[in-house]
């Protein structure tokens, strides 16, 4: 389904009033053919209620459609919804050019963008599980089957054969991305055993994703102002203040009606919000379709069981709009719920750390201790990794240290020193 080369004279086609919750949007619609490499040579909205069987659009708009395809000299029609394989044959056969639907269009967004390895045999397998449904005979060809003088031979051998080689390339396929899969498995296994939170970034297609990403993790993740800039997931370890190290994962952003396709050709992409500690769900605040992206962003993570994972709502690009500074909403019990942020301006970045911190902190020890002058080294040690906050002293010389530290941090040092954190906050405790 790859466009055989850019810049392609592409004609849109938009069904308007449809349902609400079919309904697509015709200016995401005309980012994804630019996204695509298209050069859009007109854009045409079909006001019909009631798709037919066989072109989905009337026969008279396909005339109308066959006569502006000669005088823009297309190179192709685009749909911007669904088409059975037999809508986008009989299109291409009245139109006498190519047709693609919405589906083949974000597919071919994806095959441009796929950097890696896995990213690229995902894009794949969705492709061909695509076209799977479109590989069917002409009318002429479809009769061969049936045998008859003239209509034996090969015939039947040339279709069998093209699904067979499908269906061993889909098997091949599945089959590596399960290694890679066990793989993220066994990365996260090992993640957990370090007592590392985990963080996803997860959200709408071009809501900024990559570029909070960047700077959190000092990185240079691909970030650009176009749909899907970015597929290939992308993990980091990072600091975060007054609560230590975390790992945080940049996903493939989510769209309108996600073909299901995609989705689990993904999954083992998407699994890595699924696992997460905590979901950062970056959204576009200055778009005017900011809440149906947040309900379409709920509807994936409710189909890759993500759901129940705690969120919390990054409202991004604040500086596009106005009288907006960056500042934490809180829940009835004080705990951040929503930051509004702007990323590409760095605006409010501390305070998306604290909420971080806030909502992780049973990641993290608060405890007040008491080390008598023996145990010079081990206070030595607390002060190298950052966790005294306060440092008082007794009498007798003892130091009184109240500390604030990563659990992952603190057993860590523990552990080189030979103690586990529960004898050492027994043995050390202040009461």
């Amino acid at each position: 389904m790859t466009a055989e080369h850019k810049g392609e004279r592409a004609i849109l086609v938009h069904l308007d009033g449809h349902a609400a919750e079919v309904r697509e949007d015709p200016y995401e619609f005309q980012e994804l053919a630019v996204s695509a490499g298209a050069a859009i040579a007109s854009f045409v909205n079909v006001p019909r209620h009631q798709p037919t069987a066989r072109f989905l659009i009337g026969s008279g708009k396909v005339e109308e459609l066959r006569q502006l395809v000669l005088a823009e000299q297309a190179d192709l029609v685009i749909f911007n919804h669904a088409l059975t394989p037999s809508q986008e044959r009989n299109l291409e056969r009245a139109l006498e050019c190519r047709v693609l639907d919405r589906v083949g269009l974000i597919l071919d967004i994806f095959a441009q963008r796929a950097q890696t390895y896995e990213g690229k045999l995902q894009v794949e397998l969705a492709q061909l599980e695509h076209i799977s449904t479109r590989l069917v005979r002409s009318r002429t060809d479809l009769s061969r089957q049936q045998g008859g003088i003239g209509l034996r031979g090969p015939g039947e051998t040339q279709l069998e054969s093209d699904r067979r080689l499908l269906r061993v390339r889909v098997r091949q396929i599945k089959s590596r991305l399960e290694k890679v899969r066990n793989q993220r498995q066994l990365a996260r296994r090992s993640r957990q055993r370090a007592e590392m939170p985990s963080v996803s970034l997860v959200g709408y297609t071009n809501t900024g994703k990559s570029t909070l990403f960047n700077f959190l993790t000092e990185s240079e993740v691909y970030a650009a102002d176009q749909l899907f800039a970015t597929l290939d997931p992308t993990v980091r370890r990072i600091q975060i203040p007054d609560l230590g190290a975390i790992t945080l994962a940049d996903t493939v952003g989510f769209i309108r009606h996600l073909p299901h396709k995609l989705v689990e050709a993904f999954r083992a992409t998407l699994e890595e919000s699924a696992s997460a500690d905590l979901l950062l769900h970056v959204i576009d605040a200055q778009s005017p379709e900011r809440d149906e992206q947040i309900q379409q962003v709920q509807n994936v993570l409710q189909e890759i069981e993500a759901d129940d994972v705690p969120i919390l709502e990054v409202y991004n690009k604040i500086d596009l709009m106005d009288n907006v500074e960056p500042h934490i909403q809180r829940n009835d019990q004080g705990m951040p719920v929503r930051v509004w942020i702007s990323a590409y301006k760095q605006q409010g970045i501390e305070l998306l750390q604290q909420a971080i911190a806030e909502l992780l902190e049973e990641e993290i020890y608060v405890a007040t201790v008491r080390l008598a002058q023996q145990q010079s080294r081990l206070r030595g040690k607390l002060f190298d990794l950052n966790a005294v906050q306060q440092e008082t002293h007794t009498d007798d010389g003892a130091s009184v240290l109240k500390l604030r530290v990563a659990k992952m941090e603190l057993d860590k040092l523990l552990s080189r020193e030979g103690i586990t954190s529960a004898d050492f906050f027994a043995q050390y405790a202040d009461c």
